[in-house]
Formats: structure tokens, C-alpha cells, sequence
């Protein structure tokens, strides 16, 4: 990770004891102060409505949580009993924050911090409204020191929401105070995204429509909504994967060269692409709901079979759609993007298929096929890059075969969320979303949500999404890149649906 300063400050977590700040945030921050990220006298005010919580119950309830995740060091349980607290919310009015604001200058005054504070919103979209409110007339989204507003995703249901939301964050605070955090930017290989394009030159003068013919992105998943019916039920894959973690990628491949690697030159580019991009046609987008089926031997239910999901429920689960940019550097090449839960394995990867050599000079020869020159990157999980080419096959008759160059990282990976934090502690918002960006991107979707919502095509758990999804990719003469090749070789043809 790089070397970064963080000034010594209080990180608050509203929804301080939940599912997010027990499996993410805790232990992203456990990692942070084991590698001397954080000084002693940082400190970690936990804020939510669980009945009976206090300091003591809460640094139990941390230590608890980290030993769940393998986290057990004396160093750290010295580190919850003397840097963690604990603020009851009951109703969540300003009375409550009253308190809260009482309670954080207390904190201040007795550790000596001189108030830098970072507010991370780990709560339910419904909820940031009224916090966000309640922080500002209470004079908490300003300080002595600097103030900073962390939001989950989703933001916003659709473009009229977005823009609602926006304009009440910034009614409080500058967009320099607001991290709209999408963990999927805190991967390392979403970072490497950018050092492999701009850092080689091998690679940068071949990425457009001259030398591209195709570019894929799959996130895909093999659980399904994990009892999370009260979400996904209002949500679907498109508002909760497409919108905001796809669409993320898609810019990072998409982008021209920034200026200068900091977030303005970045983020800018990226709101480029997004307003470069054409409307999306019914015919570019499907979407599909799983049924019963078997996923590593196990059967597994329909989605209408998950614990309180409606019975006649039209939420998609699954969504594959084209995008097509009107610019010099990408006119005419597509971009394909999927997503979709209880499919066959856990994988997230971009795909890029290169054009074929205009003229075979091996068309005298007999079964001596010349495939594409394939880049895939490997995001999740066995993280790396993956090149397919074409060499003669040793002895007669003369043919072809596809070979692989093959870089695996032979190291842990920080956590995303690990990266992520240390950049709203040290200021650096380049892995984050901007206002803008957030608008662009759902004036692109929601047009899809209200004016035309298709149909959820059927398909069985364990399968690779319906089959209109491959049917149309094969209307474009293209189909859909699975997976990474072997280290060696892929059997002359690479892996697809």
C-alpha cells in the first residue's frame, strides 16, 4: 500500500454494531493499526440503536468480531479497550445527535484530538437523509479540524433521487468532504487497471476501435440474495451491481489519459465517457431471474422460493446489456456487461478481444484457424492478467494453436475496504465517486427502471444467465468470455458459453 500521512482523528460509524462495520469496516481498520496506519490517539465512536450497548459491551463486541475473522492479537484487544466507544441512538431525531455531538467532544477533550472527524453512513439508504441532516444543522459537518462523509451505495434509486441526494449532501457539505465509496475501486487489480493501461506502451496505442473488436465485463456470483429479500426486492441486479460496480469498471476501461493520477484528472475522464454514451436501445438490454437448480453439486432454490420474495416478483437478478460510445477513440466497438447471481462460479473480469488480422496468410492450410488475441483481467478471484496468442504448432502439418501469457500476484492483497479507508483518512478522493458521476450514470439506466422495464427471463441456478442472453451475442457474431486460459495453453479456442 502506499505511504500515506493520517492526521490522528475519530472515525464514527453510524450503524456502528452491524453487519457492514462487523465484516468490513472492522476488520479493514484492525488492518490499518496493525500496519501503523493509525496514531494512538485515533479513536473509533460507534453509533446505532442496539438496546443495553455501552463502551464495555462494544469493545467485547469488536474484540468478538475480529476474532471471528481470524484477528486475535494482544495488540489489538489493547487497541478496542482503550481507542473504541460507544453512543445509544433511540429514535434518531436531533435530540439524539445532541448527544452524539456531546459525547464526540468528550472523546476529543480526553485523547487530545483536535478535531479531524471522518462520519462513515453504514446504514440503510432510507436513513441518510435524516442523518445527513441532523449532522448539519447540528454543526457537526464542520470542525476545528477536517470533516469528512462517507456513503454506501446505493445512491439513489434512480436519477431523480440521485440528484435529491446530492443536493442534500451538498446542501452540508463541499463535494471535497463527500466520499461516495464503491468498494469495488478499492481492489487492487481495479488499481492495477489504470497502471497497466497509462504505465505501458505496449498496450495504450492499441486500446480503440482500430485494434478492439469487443470488451466484456462479468461480475458474476454464486449465492443468491442471502436473505436479503427486504433489499434486493426493491433493488434488482441493476440498481444494486450494474449502476454503480459494472458501470465503474466500464469507465476505468473506457477513459482517456487523465492529465496528472489524482481524482479530479480521474474522475473527470470518467464522467466523460459516461455523457459520450448513447442511449441504450430495448434490444441491448435483457434481463433474467434464477430458478431451482444445482450449484457445486448442492440444489438450490428458485428465487421465488427465498424467504420473502413475492411470489409473482418481477426483480431481475441477472442483466446483460450492450454499451456503445459515440467518440473517435471508441466508435463501433461494444461493450458487453453481465451480472447475475447463482451462476456457476464467483468471478469478476474484463475481456478484451482484439481484432482479427485483416487477411489470413494461412488460409492455404487446411484447419489452421487464426482466433483473437485475448486480454483478460482477472479481478476477482485469483487476481492477475491473463494474454492469448497464436504460435505454429511444432511439426506437420503447419497449424495454429492459442498459447497464454500468465501473471498471478504471489502476495495477500490489502482489503478493499483497507485501501478505501485510508484514503478518507488521508484525503485522497481518487478511488471515489463523484456527484456528477453519480447523475451520469442513472441519466443511463433509469430510462430502463421507469419508461421500459423488460422482462425477467428464466434461468435454472448453476447455468451462465438465459439463453437469450447467448442467443443475442451470437446475433453479433461474438460469445461470451467465461473465464481466464490455462497457464499453458487453451486448447485452441478460448473457453465461452
Amino acid at each position: 500500500m502506499p505511504a500515506k500521512k493520517v492526521d490522528p482523528h475519530l472515525f464514527v460509524v453510524m450503524g456502528g454494531t452491524g453487519d457492514l462495520m462487523h465484516r468490513k469496516l472492522l476488520p479493514a481498520l484492525a488492518r490499518l493499526h496493525e500496519a501503523n496506519y493509525l496514531d494512538q490517539r485515533s479513536s473509533v465512536l460507534g453509533v446505532a440503536r442496539t438496546p443495553g450497548m455501552d463502551d464495555a459491551g462494544f469493545r467485547t463486541w469488536a474484540c468478538d468480531a475480529l476474532a471471528e475473522e481470524g484477528m486475535v492479537s494482544e495488540s489489538l484487544r489493547r487497541w478496542c479497550e482503550t481507542s473504541f466507544y460507544f453512543e445509544p441512538l433511540g429514535h434518531s431525531d436531533v435530540k439524539d445527535y445532541r448527544g452524539v455531538a456531546r459525547r464526540i467532544e468528550k472523546i476529543e477533550e480526553a485523547t487530545g484530538l483536535s478535531g479531524n472527524r471522518a462520519f462513515y453512513l453504514a446504514l440503510p439508504p432510507a436513513a441518510f437523509p435524516t442523518t445527513i441532516t441532523d449532522l448539519g444543522k447540528l454543526g457537526l459537518n464542520k470542525s476545528k479540524g477536517w470533516t469528512r462523509l462517507v456513503i454506501e451505495k446505493p445512491f439513489g434509486r434512480d436519477l431523480a433521487s440521485a440528484q435529491e441526494l446530492n443536493a442534500l449532501v451538498h446542501q452540508y457539505f463541499d463535494e471535497s468532504q463527500t466520499y461516495r465509496i464503491d468498494h469495488y475501486l478499492g481492489k487492487e487489480t481495479v488499481q492495477n487497471l489504470l497502471a497497466f493501461r497509462f504505465g505501458n506502451a505496449l498496450f495504450e496505442p492499441l486500446w480503440n476501435r482500430d485494434r478492439i473488436d469487443n470488451i466484456q465485463i462479468t461480475v458474476a456470483e454464486e449465492l443468491g440474495i442471502e436473505k436479503r429479500a427486504g433489499y434486493y426486492e426493491t433493488a434488482g441486479a441493476l440498481r444494486d451491481m450494474v449502476q454503480n460496480h459494472l458501470t465503474q469498471l466500464f469507465t476505468l476501461t473506457a477513459m482517456e489519459a487523465p492529465a496528472s493520477f489524482d481524482a479530479d484528472a480521474i474522475r473527470s475522464e470518467k464522467v466523460k465517457v459516461l455523457r459520450s454514451l448513447t442511449p441504450i436501445e430495448p434490444e441491448n438490454i435483457l434481463f433474467g431471474q434464477y430458478t431451482a437448480g444445482t450449484i457445486n453439486g448442492e440444489h438450490v432454490p428458485g428465487y421465488h422460493e427465498e424467504p420473502g420474495v413475492a411470489k409473482e416478483s418481477r426483480v431481475e437478478t441477472f442483466v446483460a446489456l450492450k454499451l456503445e460510445i459515440a467518440n473517435w477513440r471508441w466508435q463501433g466497438v461494444p461493450f458487453y456487461l453481465r451480472t447475475g447471481k447463482r451462476l456457476p462460479k464467483r468471478v469478476t473480469q474484463i475481456a478484451v478481444t482484439f481484432k482479427q488480422p485483416p487477411v489470413s496468410v494461412f488460409r492455404s492450410f487446411d484447419s489452421c484457424l487464426v482466433h483473437s488475441n485475448v486480454l483478460i483481467i482477472t479481478l476477482q478471484p485469483d487476481e492477475g492478467f491473463d494474454l492469448s496468442f497464436e504460435v505454429k504448432s511444432p511439426g506437420q502439418p503447419f497449424r495454429l494453436e492459442t498459447h497464454n501469457m500468465h501473471f498471478r500476484y504471489d502476495t495477500p492483497m490489502p482489503l478493499a475496504y483497507q485501501t478505501l479507508l485510508l484514503d478518507v483518512l488521508a484525503g485522497d478522493q481518487t478511488l471515489f465517486v463523484h456527484g456528477d458521476e453519480v447523475e451520469a450514470s442513472w441519466r443511463l439506466y433509469s430510462p430502463l427502471l421507469h419508461e421500459y422495464r423488460p422482462m425477467a427471463h428464466p434461468y435454472a441456478a448453476g447455468t451462465w444467465g438465459p439463453n437469450v442472453a447467448h442467443t443475442r451475442m451470437g446475433q453479433d457474431g461474438r460469445s461470451w468470455i467465461l473465464t481466464a486460459l490455462s497457464k499453458t495453453k487453451a486448447q485452441g479456442k478460448l473457453h465461452g458459453d
